[in-house]
């Protein structure tokens, strides 16, 4: 099983890669407005989890900057499951005044995101 998981897995970036979706030439303060609105998130991730490449291709149709986290690193792994809940990806920490809020479906990060970027 872990042979099919890790060749699905490798087909997936490759496709990932080969059809990735284009930037958007935002003007530059449209861009640093979308920075500033970005600073504070970032996305807890595995590399190729399918969800997870839904969600990054959806940053970068929007033309994002939100921090990619690598959750299958040991201290990334027990934020997820200390602060968040879960050890579930894609999960978005959002922080906003202060406190932090933890985003865990694919489909309800890109919704966030979509709302996010159309402000």
């Amino acid at each position: 099983m872990f042979i099919i998981r890790w060749i699905l897995g490798r087909l997936i970036l490759l496709f990932n890669f080969i059809f990735a979706p284009a930037k958007p030439n935002h003007s530059s303060e449209t861009q640093s407005k979308l920075d500033e609105l970005t600073k504070n998130l970032k996305l807890y991730q595995y590399h190729a989890c399918p969800f997870c490449v839904k969600v990054r291709r959806a940053i970068r149709r929007l033309g994002l900057n939100v921090e990619l986290v690598d959750a299958k690193q040991e201290q990334h792994q027990q934020d997820l499951v200390n602060l968040g809940g879960r050890s579930m990806v894609p999960c978005l920490r959002i922080e906003e005044d202060g406190k932090v809020t933890w985003m865990y479906e694919s489909s309800d990060i890109i919704t966030y995101l979509e709302d996010l970027s159309s402000k």
